[in-house]
This record gives structure tokens, C-alpha cells and sequence, in this order.
């Protein structure tokens, strides 16, 4: 993959923390709190520097909405893991669904 491909990369860890706090709008110690939580887990850079993937500054973002609606950080973190292992549980579902033999 070339380094124009990982860029596009939603999981590449292109962000350094002062640039993934401004893009969502939160403070560096925001982005330490989720990582704390284990919503998030910054790749470290050789230097020992964060880096944030667009993938993760969703899921960070997400929290910061329940956040801003009174939400503790640690209650928001687990909310918005639970909602993606709902979502992926139930996208294995349909899948499972589509292709089981039906039947009559």
C-alpha cells in the first residue's frame, strides 16, 4: 500500500493529538480520558507520540455527544462501545440470515 493509499486509510493513524483535538472540537486531555477508558488505543508514533485514525476520532466524537449531554466519559465510552458491538452483532445476524437455507 502506497503512503497516498494509507492516508485514505480510515484506520491509519494519520492525526497527532493537537490535530485530532481541534478536527473534533475537544482538549488533548479528552482524547487521553477515552483512550483511558479503552474506547480508543492511539498507535504510538517511533518518538512515543499518539496517533489518532479518522475510525477512532469517530468513536471519540460520539462520546464527546453523550459528554456534552451530561454523560460521565467512562459511562459514555462503554455506551458507545456497546453500540458498536450491537451493530456488528446484528450485521453477523442478517448476515447468518441471508445465507442459511430457509425452512419450508
Amino acid at each position: 500500500m502506497s503512503s497516498t493509499d494509507r492516508s485514505e486509510d480510515d484506520d491509519h493513524p494519520v492525526y497527532t493529538m493537537g490535530g485530532a483535538a481541534e478536527l473534533i472540537g475537544v482538549t488533548p486531555a479528552f482524547l487521553r480520558a477515552v483512550g483511558e477508558a479503552g474506547l480508543i488505543t492511539p498507535l504510538r508514533s517511533g518518538g512515543g507520540h499518539r496517533r489518532y485514525s479518522r475510525d477512532q476520532l469517530r468513536l471519540a466524537s460520539r462520546a464527546r455527544d453523550l459528554v456534552d449531554q451530561g454523560t460521565p466519559v467512562e459511562a459514555a465510552c462503554r455506551i458507545v462501545s456497546l453500540e458498536d458491538s450491537l451493530d456488528e452483532a446484528l450485521r453477523i445476524n442478517a448476515e447468518l440470515r441471508g445465507s442459511a437455507p430457509q425452512d419450508a
